[in-house]
Parts: C-alpha cells; sequence; structure tokens
C-alpha cells in the first residue's frame, strides 16, 4: 500500500511580509505558522513523516517550532527558490518508495482544513498522475500594462487559483523537478504539467489563505480562531 509523507519547503525569507524573521515563523495564538501547518496535515493524514525544509541558516525552528505526536524530520537543504528547496529535499530522502504520496504544503498556510485534505485523498485516489487543491476564480480578472492601467478583461472559465497541498507520487515529483527548467516553476504542478501530464484540480476552501502580507496574518488568525470556538459537529 502507499504510504504518505508531507513535504513543507520553509526555507524562504519572506522579504514581502517584513519583520525580523522569516513569515513561517511568525505566530498566531503562541505557535508559528509552519507549527499551524504541520499540525493540521498530521491531524487529518495518516503521515508516515513530514519532512521541513529549512535554510541553512535557520536559527528559529529548534526553538520555536515544538510539534505534538508527529514524526517531524527538519532538513536543512533549502535552496534559493521553492522549487529548489523541494528538489533538494527530494533528492535526500531515503526511506520513500516510489509509488508513496508526498503532499507539498506551503509553511504559511496555517489554516488548511480536514475536509479539503479529505476530498484531495479521496479524489485523487489511485490516479497516475496525483493532483492539488484548487479553487475556481470567482472575481473579474484584469490584465495590466507598465503603467498600472486595465487594458483588457480576461475571461474566467476553467481559470484556478492553486492552494497546497499539492500531492504526487514520489517517482512523479522526482522526476519533475528534476526536469530542465523545473527551477523555475511557481508550483510543483507546474513541474509535473511539463512531463506533459495533467494533474487533477480538487476543491479546496477560500478558508485555506496563503500567509504572504501582514494583512493576511489577521485574517488566518480570524478563521483559526473562529474554527476554535465553533463547536465541532
Amino acid at each position: 500500500m502507499p504510504r504518505y509523507f508531507a513535504l513543507v519547503p520553509a526555507a524562504g525569507n519572506g522579504s514581502r511580509f517584513g519583520g525580523d524573521k522569516p513569515k513561517q515563523y511568525a505566530t498566531i495564538g503562541g505557535k508559528t505558522l509552519l507549527q499551524h501547518a504541520v499540525e493540521a496535515l498530521a491531524a487529518a493524514v495518516p503521515l508516515e513523516c513530514a519532512y521541513v525544509a529549512l535554510s541553512d541558516h535557520d536559527v528559529w525552528f529548534d526553538r520555536e517550532v515544538s510539534v505534538e505526536g508527529v514524526g517531524v524530520t527538519a532538513m536543512r537543504c533549502g535552496g534559493a527558490t521553492r522549487a529548489a528547496t523541494v528538489a533538494h529535499t527530494l533528492e535526500r530522502i531515503t526511506d520513500v518508495r516510489p509509488d508513496d504520496w508526498i503532499l507539498v504544503h506551503d509553511a504559511v498556510r496555517p489554516c488548511i482544513d480536514a475536509e479539503s485534505l479529505g476530498r484531495l485523498i479521496a479524489e485523487v485516489g489511485d490516479d497516475p498522475v496525483g493532483g492539488l487543491l484548487a479553487v475556481p476564480a470567482a472575481a473579474t480578472l484584469k490584465r495590466s500594462d507598465p503603467s498600472g492601467r486595465s487594458v483588457r478583461t480576461e475571461p474566467r472559465d476553467g481559470i484556478w487559483h492553486a492552494q497546497t497541498p499539492q500531492m504526487f507520487r514520489y517517482s512523479v515529483l522526482r522526476e519533475a523537478m528534476a526536469h530542465p527548467g523545473a527551477e523555475s516553476a511557481t508550483d510543483e504542478a507546474q513541474a509535473v504539467e511539463a512531463l506533459g501530464l495533467y494533474p487533477r484540480l480538487v476543491a479546496g476552501s477560500r478558508a485555506n489563505v496563503k500567509v504572504t502580507f501582514p494583512g493576511d496574518l489577521l485574517l488566518a488568525a480570524a478563521i483559526l480562531a473562529m474554527r476554535r470556538d465553533t463547536p465541532a459537529g
């Protein structure tokens, strides 16, 4: 039977977020975004291990992240880009089989929910390619010129906003991330698409926000507080 592993790239410096440390170490309710993300994954998916890929210069993980009841392996193999970090991690892990599933999840998506993860696992199933969480584009899309003026409206039919986790077989993902040009991919699905494959899109949740700017942290905190204060069932 295939097994499930998480891979959480956490080597970025969060330059757009500001502050005195990378954004994955910003906190909500006393826990870092990274810790929230890993614990949410582990609560809903039977993970064998969660690999957290760090920068060689990371001084925060050991003192600020303590994930209870989850097998976490920190790997200091981060690259200059997200794609490089994922590729380096895939090259270094040794306890996975070709057909095992790798769930790559953003360290700064603390609000991933069990329902979305359940859909991802169920709908990807035994798909030969894999898939990713995403939400259909709902707002009107505008194309700008270099001066910041709208030059046309783009059709949104068939357009989705990619999220994470993105889930692929180890063998597929390793081949994709080693393929020429993969270093410029902005997510794993783009690298897999470059192999001529078509990942399955699975409906995610708009609450699965990615913390990029300081205002996003307030939104994520509100979402987590609402879940905490809402009785189960």
